[in-house]
């Protein structure tokens, strides 16, 4: 099969451009496999410590060299629906280790919140940080250094990244990660959007809007629509750090319980005391992530990604930037409708050949890397088969050769559309990002007027007034990583899809985050340099005419560069977004935060 030379070049650019980078990385990992402490080689005292919790027979385990012993880092609680299954995890993972010789120990936990619950809420100023917070509390607990291998369980929007981070920073180690899967199909997504707009409108009233909410996120599991949560999950089995097939099997399925418990087993297999020795630092290279990318676009999937895995991949040595998203973009067509962008869930996907159907169609086309490393072997071929259960037991068979819903999942020769659906922007305002895969084609060029807020806070009450009905676009600035915290504008979503629907030409310019949920609503979102670093954000005026193209990525302020030099930025008093809520407490971490296009990360690897 010939790879596309598109994917194949930009693969090569990564890989020449992370070159330095790389080897560092790689060597670092070889340094920890040969330097790290052997258990055998502990202290009395710190192997004492380290099992003096555990079961008589899995002290005598950890006290040799025979026998593999498993970190579970979880971000198990029960009040985010995506995490609550996990609280069993634990005990089904070191049930199958012991069938299979093994010891599993929970190693840690991480804190994992739902920008569901904080949006347009103080704490959706943590959002972003949390990311970097969970990496360094997984690298807490690996840090015992007790262990051959690590399982980490993990779902939504931050945590995945942010423990994929952890994990590559303990590169020398093998690592599966298992997902949880999403709740079955409730209210549908139209139907939630509707009500919420009318909400905005005034039309409805709040016990009308919760009672939709309710129905939508009714059980345990992810929400179905096809925002970060679930654009984890489809990277990641696409990159290879799944089991085929795990991704999108409800929490209740039977086949759920079986795909973690082999896991479990499957991480034996990968240590060094197996002798088929996998670290995660090898497995994941240039094109486990091209492929994970790849997967995102083809998908229409989160643009929080174009963050996540700039940061994911920094953690591997290997340096990626938008216009290796715009590029493979560029040659990606978008094989699924997928909420927000279509009317279909993510069960609905599932139903309609899933991932397995997905990789088929996409190494069909050339489009993925087929001879990467994964953790059920050599090859992504392995994850076109799909997981069942036969008398109780675990098997994987071909998965269906052609859509099952051509609604849903479209073909190679029949795509939704032939772009990926993610728009690098770019002009004297600086960089972003566009999702047009969720915009009609209609309504993604605008040249209008601004209307300029400093805080999202400020929008709502604009609209009630009535002086957003015009066309216009709305800048929110003051949203960026370092001014506090880059978080995600959702709130903003309702009135400006009404303004759409009332015939009004709108969009949104913001150096704030949208994730894969963004909508209807063309929004140039990421915008680097962010308005409190300098970037020409914080010199727009109500009134300035802007120019948002989402078809050739164009974004300009339509004002004279004489003018625009005389202007001083308007620097809003950001103080009362630094305090309350705990952000007190992220002071320092918040002013270490890299660009957008960097990752906004604060760590440095």
């Amino acid at each position: 099969m010939t790879i596309n030379p598109t994917v194949e070049r930009v693969t090569q650019r990564i890989a020449a451009r992370s070159l330095a980078t790389r080897s560092a990385y790689l060597q670092r990992i070889a340094a920890a496999k040969e330097c790290r402490v052997r258990r055998s080689l502990l202290g009395c005292g710190n192997l004492a410590h380290g099992f003096a919790a555990c079961q008589p027979e899995d002290k005598t385990a950890l006290k040799n060299q025979l026998s593999s012993d498993i970190a579970i880092i979880t971000s198990y609680n029960d009040m985010l629906s995506a995490h609550q299954p996990y609280a069993d995890y634990p005990s089904q993972i070191k049930a199958a280790l012991h069938q299979v010789g093994a010891v599993g120990q929970v190693a840690g936990g991480v804190p994992a919140m739902c920008d569901g619950v904080t949006q347009g809420q103080d704490g959706m100023e943590l959002s972003l940080m949390s990311r970097d917070v969970i990496a360094m509390s997984a690298a807490v607990g690996l840090s015992h250094n007790m262990f051959d291998g690590a399982l980490y369980l993990g779902v939504c929007d931050k945590i995945v990244p942010g423990l994929l981070m952890a994990a590559l920073s303990f590169g020398h180690l093998p690592a599966i990660f298992v997902p949880a899967g999403p709740m079955g199909s409730g209210l549908p997504n139209k139907e939630k959007v509707r009500i919420r707009q009318l909400y905005a409108e005034g039309k409805t009233d709040r016990q009308a809007l919760l009672e939709v909410e309710a129905a939508s996120y009714h059980g345990a599991g992810t929400c179905t629509f096809y925002g970060t949560a679930n654009s984890n999950q489809m990277v990641m089995e696409v990159m290879g750090l799944h089991l085929p097939g795990a991704s999108f099997i409800q929490p209740d399925d039977p086949l759920r319980e079986a795909l973690t418990a082999a896991a479990a087993r499957q991480i034996t297999r990968l240590t060094e005391v197996s002798g088929q020795y996998l670290p995660l630092g090898k497995l994941v290279d240039e094109k486990v992530i091209v492929n994970g990318i790849v997967a995102l676009l083809a998908t229409g999937g989160s643009t929080n990604h174009t963050l996540h895995l700039v940061a994911m991949a920094r953690a591997a040595g290997i340096i990626i930037n938008w216009d290796d998203f715009s590029d493979l973009s560029n040659c990606i067509p978008q094989l699924c409708r997928i909420y927000p962008n279509g009317p279909a869930d993510i069960n609905h996907f599932q139903a309609a050949g899933g991932v397995a159907l997905l990789v088929r169609e996409l190494l069909q086309g050339g489009l993925l890397h087929p001879d990467v490393e994964t953790v059920a072997g050599f090859g992504l071929r392995r994850y076109t088969q799909e997981p069942y259960l036969s008398a109780g037991e675990l098997f994987w068979r071909e998965g269906v050769a052609k859509s099952l819903d051509r609604a849903v999942i479209a073909d190679l020769l029949q795509p939704f559309a032939i772009h990926g659906g993610t728009k690098v922007m770019s002009g004297n305002l600086g960089r972003g990002v566009m999702k047009t895969s969720a915009v009609p084609a209609e309504y993604q060029v605008i040249e209008g007027p601004a209307l300029v807020f400093d805080s999202q806070h400020q929008v709502q009450p604009a609209f009630d007034a009535g002086l957003l009905n015009q066309d216009c676009v709305v800048v929110v600035r003051y949203q960026g990583p370092k001014a506090v915290g880059m978080p995600e504008l959702h709130k903003l979503m309702p009135p400006l899809g009404v303004l759409l629907d009332r015939g009004f030409k709108v969009a949104l310019v913001t150096d704030g985050r949208l994730s894969g949920a963004s909508g209807k609503v063309p929004a140039a979102i990421h915008v680097t340099p962010e308005a409190y670093c300098g970037g020409l954000l914080a010199k727009i005026r109500s009134g300035d005419r802007v120019r948002v193209n989402g078809h050739t990525g164009e974004l300009t302020l339509l004002v004279d560069e004489s003018e625009l030099e005389r202007r001083q930025p308007e620097e809003p008093d950001l103080s009362r977004f630094h305090l309350g809520c705990g952000r007190e407490l992220f002071g320092a971490l918040r002013e270490s935060l890299s660009g957008a296009e960097q990752g906004a990360c604060c760590i440095r690897f």
